[in-house]
């Protein structure tokens, strides 16, 4: 049975979401940025808390976990690093490793440069992509941690993924974020097409979430780097993709 996913607006423009397996009723939370907006969520749905899937370790996303443990008793799982500031973790997570959410399977991918410790997490039947701040729609995440090669190596292994897979990010940026993409490729039709869609949804209140990744390899200028003609538009004509993801992020990070 495919999953059922609930989208739960949490904090100022954070995303928390609900994973449930209809077939044995677990539940995972993927990350936990407030306790309030999810246990409500629950309630609403019926459904009771059995995991908690936690990407990194910064407070917009850990926030609610020991409010929802206390709770459910749930298990958390997180990254392996264990001197990131994650608190009641009761499984650490690597590359490589499968998590079981009832019958729901769970790949976990190594995605650092946000911060050191980043997981993203992969359900394959459901083909759906939780990549809390590493890929935003039309977007990704500042380099805190990382390098600007680590994050664009990150960002090649999330875009190695099926176009059919549905992202679902961190935060609710796109907007933004279609500003400045369109301010480095204003041709691309793609982007155009996307720049409508997220200005009708926003102004309907509506989440810019999910959207295909085929959707954001041909609109979100970041997993572009490589393209020349994007290398072209930053001054950086035939520089190492990791450069030009750079020189994007940079602009991005000043504008």
């Amino acid at each position: 049975m495919p999953a059922d996913i609930r989208i739960v607006p949490c904090l100022t423009d954070n995303f928390g979401y609900l994973v449930h397996d209809p077939a044995t009723g677990a539940t995972a939370s993927i990350d936990a940025p407030e306790a309030g907006p999810l246990i409500a969520a629950l309630d609403k749905e019926g459904w009771k808390l059995t995991d908690i899937l936690v990407t990194h370790h910064h407070g917009d996303h850990v926030g609610g976990i020991a409010a929802l443990k206390a709770k459910y008793q749930c298990r958390v799982h997180a990254p392996h690093d264990a001197n990131a500031k994650i608190a009641d973790v009761d499984v650490r997570l690597q590359e490589g490793d499968f998590v079981r959410i009832g019958d729901l399977t769970v790949r976990v991918l190594e995605t650092p440069g946000h911060t050191l410790d980043h997981i993203s997490y992969v359900f394959e039947d459901d083909r759906a992509l939780f990549a809390a701040d590493t890929l935003f729609s039309i977007g990704c995440g500042r380099v805190f941690e990382g390098t600007y090669p680590m994050m664009w190596e990150s960002l090649l292994k999330l875009r190695a993924l099926p176009d059919d897979f549905r992202l679902y990010c961190g935060h609710e940026y796109t907007a933004s974020n279609v500003k400045f993409a369109l301010g480095i490729e204003p041709g691309n039709a793609a982007l155009q097409a996307r720049a409508k869609q997220v200005e009708t949804l926003r102004a309907e209140g509506k989440p810019t979430i999910p959207v295909t990744l085929g959707e954001e390899k041909q609109a979100n200028v970041f997993l572009r780097a490589d393209v020349p003609s994007v290398a072209d538009a930053v001054g950086l004509s035939g520089s190492p993709a990791a450069d030009v993801f750079g020189e994007l992020r940079e602009r991005k990070n000043n504008g």
